[in-house]
């Protein structure tokens, strides 16, 4: 497929979601970009996005507002609110935010709603280059259920693909490098929209700039998974994932099931990082402004996994509000190797919440995640012969950034609840441990 070429390796970067819901302003955006730039551009972190209702003049959190007025050019496509982009002004769009993050050397991405404005429908406009209207296209009889926006475009109506191929010639012409696509992936009332999908990839392709796209919400029905490969470079397999060590739980049978789809540019979403500061302006998760719940051991253990796994990364705080330790998950080179150019991942097993997976690497590497994922203190351990390795291996400690000798037979720490490892095992001369 020629759009894997756009994200071979799992994208990186921040969304606006997890911080400030549906409100982010145009000085928030340029603020985590800057500290992106400066800090975490360096380490292969690269796209800013933008997340849901940038089009909202009135959004203040993550409750949306129904049936409230959004920002609409004349050909039925929402457009910045000005109040909170104020570059977008005149007409511009997004594109002056644009060029200001590709100029600090990063990538700028969008979230929108899958169909069309349902003020559109009812106003009748205009579809461009057409010569049909809005309600000429649009199946009203297909609402996402947990926001009042949009309704679903009807794929066998004239002028369908021709909004839809609109939409993407206004976002290229923004400078847009990545789409998040939500209400499609896994709509609560309608499954999944195999139709519109396939609208977009096409427009996509139409539009003449390269778009990574994200398909939300999940979980991501796996029975589809076939047509999430042929069109997607991301799709979520989860519900939105907060800090909450029961979703973290969950999350290692749902990489299990979704392993084997993992390859260069297509990569299964297992959603952002709620790490740092979250909730400024998002009431999701069952919380409001905070640290992060998770622990620090239950941080580590997310990212372990995620980055075995091979999962998108995309942090959800307010950058600037980064701690030295959260920095350090985000920074450390050795991890990020791993997720950066780790394949085949796999879990060896799980037995009584003791998880083990590796991967390998072209240089002869094999990685080792160990978690143990209980409530009490055990030992977590795997045999060499099990990860399928004949001889002796040289191991380290990547998060410590530690040598720890040779093994001959078994890998085997003590780790308390909800604590992980990630070693790193090569080939070695020499008697084992």
């Amino acid at each position: 497929m020629h759009h894997y070429q756009w994200a071979k390796t799992p994208p990186m970067g921040w969304n606006s979601w997890d911080c400030y819901g549906a409100s982010v302003t145009e000085d928030e955006v340029k603020g985590n970009a800057e500290y992106m730039a400066k800090y975490l551009k360096p380490f292969g972190w690269e796209y800013v996005v933008v997340d849901i209702q940038w089009y909202e003049p009135g959004a203040n959190s993550s409750i949306y507002r129904p049936f409230v007025p959004l920002e609409m050019d004349e050909y039925s496509r929402l457009m910045p609110a000005v109040n909170r982009f104020p570059s977008a002004k005149g007409g511009k769009g997004f594109k002056p935010l644009a060029d200001y993050i590709h100029n600090l050397g990063l990538k700028f991405g969008i979230h929108i709603m899958r169909g069309i404005p349902r003020q559109a429908v009812h106003q009748n406009t205009p579809i461009l280059g057409t010569n049909v209207g809005a309600r000429d296209i649009a199946d009203t009889n297909s609402i996402c259920p947990w926001n009042t926006d949009m309704y679903g475009v009807d794929h066998r109506k004239e002028g369908a693909q021709a909004y839809y191929d609109s939409l993407f010639q206004l976002y290229a012409q923004w400078g847009v490098d990545f789409v998040k696509v939500d209400d499609i992936a896994a709509s609560k009332l309608y499954g999944t929209h195999t139709e519109e999908i396939k609208m977009i990839r096409k427009a996509i392709d139409r539009c003449g700039r390269p778009m990574v796209l994200s398909l939300s919400p999940g979980p991501a029905p796996l029975d589809h998974a076939t047509l999430f490969v042929e069109n997607a470079n991301m799709w979520r397999m989860t519900d939105d994932f907060w800090d909450r060590w029961e979703l973290l739980y969950d999350m290692f049978e749902r990489c299990y099931k979704w392993c084997k789809l993992v390859g260069p540019g297509h990569w299964p979403d297992a959603d952002m990082l709620p790490l740092g500061h979250i909730g400024i302006r998002s009431v999701d998760g069952g919380g409001t402004d905070r640290m992060t719940r998770f622990t620090k051991d239950e941080q580590r253990t997310m990212m372990t996994l995620w980055i075995i796994f091979r999962s998108p990364l995309m942090f959800g705080g307010e950058l600037r509000d980064n701690d030295e330790w959260t920095l350090s998950l985000l920074t450390n080179e050795e991890v990020l190797h791993v997720h950066q150019n780790g394949y085949g991942a796999r879990q060896v097993y799980r037995e009584n919440d003791h998880v083990v997976w590796t991967s390998q690497d072209a240089e002869g590497n094999q990685f080792v995640a160990m978690f143990n994922i209980s409530e009490k203190r055990s030992v977590v351990s795997v045999s060499l012969k099990d990860l399928g390795c004949m001889e002796p291996m040289k191991a380290r400690d990547l998060w410590a950034k530690e040598d720890l000798g040779l093994v001959k037979h078994q890998l085997a720490f003590e780790l308390g609840p909800h604590q992980s490892i990630l070693v790193k095992l090569s080939p070695a001369v020499g008697k084992g441990l």
